[in-house]
């Protein structure tokens, strides 16, 4: 690929057509049809039917069959029923940032399957069509519609009158495309990669610790084989204490900010000093669990646990993750877990530290291969996101 200064082509622009003409500008309409979702009520859901996928199935623009499925008892059009190649779009939602978000339907659902009425279906008439709805002017436009209303919805129209610039010769459009598919398919195996990960640690956590209501795991290393039943015992007494946060964030702090989700600003005080693990205690995150050390501060949304004993802390984290804390969790508006809860609350422990160890050093093996194959992934969407900056003109 050539680059090139002229404003109206890309800065990239593959050699076949370096000397070509400019690029055009184009509404969408002309490169496909909009279709909006299905309208329904809650009398119409049923246990199967008509799968409805809605914005809460586009995530990371790949569509999910695994969770958030609606099925209902109602027929939609012929133009309404999802066809392979068609792209997905949230056009309404309470939160803006979901706006404007799409992906392509692959064909791979057995059934007749189609949208809510708070998305849309775009029809694309080839496969260049997709990546102009991947494209930095495509995400500043949802955010000009949206920008100033009170109300987070787009109409078919809205995005009919979005321009690009593109090439004039379909030869050109097709490069674009097979290049950025060729891209595409690389995520998907990558992807596909982490999500077997993934299931073999789910496998490894259901099998190395004793499932319900026993008190020997399934599988256990050869040398502990004859060491008999695990021991029940309240987290409480593993413990120097479990505690709520209490520090702030402050733009001119020094030292990390711990909250729910991780690392979320900084802090003047460095509360905490060694190694501890923490548990998101309050909101759609209670549950979620983090294990950190070195010097930080924690908010008042976040349990900190200290362990008695610094070579089981790996351990405990594991066996907390298989416990699914977000199990405790209850009350009907703001979710909560509590310190008490996380005191209370029964481990089964082997009776040898060494087998303890044995376990977290398995568990975090695998770990280390989920942080790995999800850092190849964030590389390959970047070295994505800067082709596709210089593949398409900047308006």
């Amino acid at each position: 690929m050539n680059k090139t200064e002229n404003k109206l082509v890309p800065e990239l622009r593959f050699p076949d057509f370096i000397n070509d003409s400019e690029w055009e500008e184009k509404e969408l309409k002309k490169f496909g049809k909009f279709y909006r979702g299905l309208t329904y009520n809650s009398a119409d859901v049923s246990e199967k039917g008509l799968l409805v996928l809605r914005s809460g199935n586009i995530q990371n623009n790949s569509l999910v069959f695994n969770k958030d499925l609606v099925f209902v008892n109602k027929n939609c059009t012929k133009d309404q029923s999802l066809k392979n190649k068609d792209i997905v779009i949230c056009m309404s939602n309470g939160s803006k940032a979901l706006v404007g978000k799409n992906a392509e339907y692959k064909g791979d659902y057995p059934n007749p399957l189609t949208v809510g009425a708070f998305c849309s279906i775009f029809r694309p008439i080839n496969e260049f069509t997709k990546y102009l709805l991947q494209t930095t002017n495509y995400e500043k436009y949802i955010s000009l519609r949206i920008g100033g209303g009170n109300i987070n919805n787009l109409r078919n129209s809205d995005l009919e009158i979005f321009t690009s610039y593109v090439p004039k010769e379909f030869k050109e459009q097709q490069k674009i495309a097979d290049c950025l598919s060729s891209l595409d398919e690389a995520l998907t195996s990558h992807d596909e990669k982490l999500e077997t990960l993934k299931n073999h640690k789910k496998g490894l956590l259901q099998n190395l610790f004793p499932q319900e209501g026993e008190t020997i795991p399934k599988y256990r290393f050869p040398e502990f084989k004859n060491d008999g039943e695990w021991k029940k015992i309240e987290l409480d007494k593993l413990t120097h204490s479990i505690s709520s946060g209490k520090d702030k964030n402050s733009i001119e702090g020094k030292y990390k900010l711990y909250g729910s989700t991780g690392i979320i600003g900084t802090s003047n005080i460095p509360s905490y000093s060694g190694h501890f693990i923490l548990v998101a205690r309050v909101g759609a995150n209670a549950g979620l669990l983090n294990k950190v050390s070195g010097n930080f501060g924690v908010t008042d949304n976040t349990l900190v646990i200290h362990l008695k004993k610094l070579n089981t802390i790996d351990f405990i984290f594991y066996s907390l993750e298989k416990t699914k804390l977000n199990n405790l969790v209850f009350g009907s508006g703001q979710p909560l877990i509590t310190g008490s809860q996380l005191k209370n609350l029964k481990l089964l422990l082997p009776n040898s530290e060494k087998e303890q160890q044995k376990i977290a050093e398995c568990l975090s093996e695998v770990d280390n291969l989920i942080t790995a194959q999800t850092n190849k992934i964030e590389q390959l969407k970047a070295h994505k996101k800067g082709l596709m900056q210089r593949l398409f003109p900047n308006i």
